[in-house]
């Protein structure tokens, strides 16, 4: 309102300027003293993480929401079985590097082989063709023209790579990686966190055929409300990892152990977000726990781990938000079986592919609905129990 009337209205500035000068500054003051009541945190400290634990019966609240029949206990166990998986491949592909079953000595060498700052943007684009080219080569999904052409390439810039770590995408491309004003350790740190095997896995996650095709059909179906209508990460972020499994099965991708390791790593990550996300709203874990977590169970560097888990807690995603990527992946595989070829309804993998990204975005099991042609009761209840009964 005084940007609007001041300088325009003789008697707003004769009255008002200067008594909103006062109380302006008088709020600002006041902000250093809110934190720290209410947060614990002092003046000028951008470092802590801030989050507040919903509760066992907020995430049963949420889980109820988002159609998933499991427990919060139910998740940990399916993210425990998981990482187990992920800890055998790894070590497969550590002894094929020659480092034995001592898989994070592989983690560390993959970490080491990293583009050099100037080349990063281009080297992403030839892993964003690359990945565009395999699906299109063999027929897995439709890609539009237009959708591999207009892609836009931006930086992340230092202050957001400390809730943003890695690159992203959707309807652009952000590419995060060192600047001259960060200091040493950071740079090297993003140098290593961003190396050539980890975005090997996430250019064609955040892009084609992950979050940019997603977009870009949802947004023009004819179903395009239900984007913001049925917002999912189980279905948003199951997306896109769900492509890392498909192209792991198929093999081919991922040509050598260094690739291996680096979309292990990412699966691992996955399983670890289960579980600190869980435990710190169960109130069996701390934000610096959390950081510890990623550091020792999954092998990022210090400053990767803090974004990863600032960036979940800081209020921009929802509490299941970070258990959405490997869940909502596990949903699309189980449907996937359900759905295409002889054992499942006789789809195609292009036709199921295509369907899904047409249907745009809702709850899996209201997709496995959709697709199976299921007949849904008005008291329906999640019932679906996608990883079995027995966990």
């Amino acid at each position: 309102m005084h940007e609007f009337y001041k300088g325009s209205d003789p008697l707003w500035d004769w009255w008002v300027t200067t008594p909103y000068i006062s109380l302006d500054a008088a709020l600002g003051g006041m902000i250093d003293a809110i934190r720290l009541a209410l947060m614990g945190v002092q003046p000028d400290d951008d470092d802590t993480i801030v989050g507040e634990p919903i509760g066992r019966d907020g995430l049963l609240t949420d889980l109820e929401a988002e159609m998933i029949p499991y427990s919060p206990e139910e998740l940990l166990r399916i993210a425990d079985k998981e990482y187990e998986w992920c800890e055998a491949e790894m070590k497969k592909a550590s002894q094929d590097l020659g480092f034995g079953d001592k898989w994070r000595d592989a983690l560390e060498h993959v970490k080491n082989l990293y583009e050099p700052p100037a080349s990063q943007p281009t080297f992403v684009k030839a892993l964003v063709r690359e990945g565009t080219d395999y699906v299109k080569a063999h027929d897995l999904v439709t890609v539009p023209r237009i959708a591999e052409e207009a892609i836009h390439m931006n930086r992340i810039p230092p202050s957001q790579q400390k809730v943003s770590p890695f690159f992203l995408g959707g309807r652009q491309l952000w590419v995060s990686y060192p600047t001259a004003a960060m200091a040493h350790g950071d740079k090297l740190m993003s140098l290593r966190g961003n190396n050539r095997h980890f975005c090997k896995a996430t250019a064609f996650h955040e892009m084609i055929p992950g979050h940019h095709l997603q977009l870009f059909v949802g947004e023009r179906s004819r179903r395009a409300y239900r984007g913001a209508l049925f917002d999912t990460p189980f279905f948003v972020e199951g997306w896109a990892l769900y492509w890392e499994m498909v192209l792991w099965r198929r093999g081919g991708f991922f040509r050598g152990a260094e690739d291996r390791v680096g979309t292990l790593f990412w699966r691992m990550h996955r399983c670890a977000r289960i579980i600190f996300s869980v435990k710190f709203h169960l109130g069996r874990m701390t934000a610096q726990e959390c950081v510890d977590l990623l550091v020792d169970m999954v092998g990022h560097e210090r400053a990767t781990a803090d974004g990863e888990v600032r960036r979940s807690f800081n209020g921009d995603y929802s509490p299941l938000y970070q258990a959405g990527y490997l869940l909502g992946a596990l949903q699309m595989m189980k449907l996937r079986e359900e759905a295409v070829g002889q054992g499942g309804a006789g789809m195609g993998e292009k036709e199921f592919h295509d369907r899904i990204l047409r249907a745009n975005t809702m709850p899996i099991e209201m997709l496995r609905a959709l697709l199976l042609g299921k007949e849904l009761e008005e008291d329906f209840t999640s019932e679906w129990k996608f990883y079995g009964d027995k966990i």
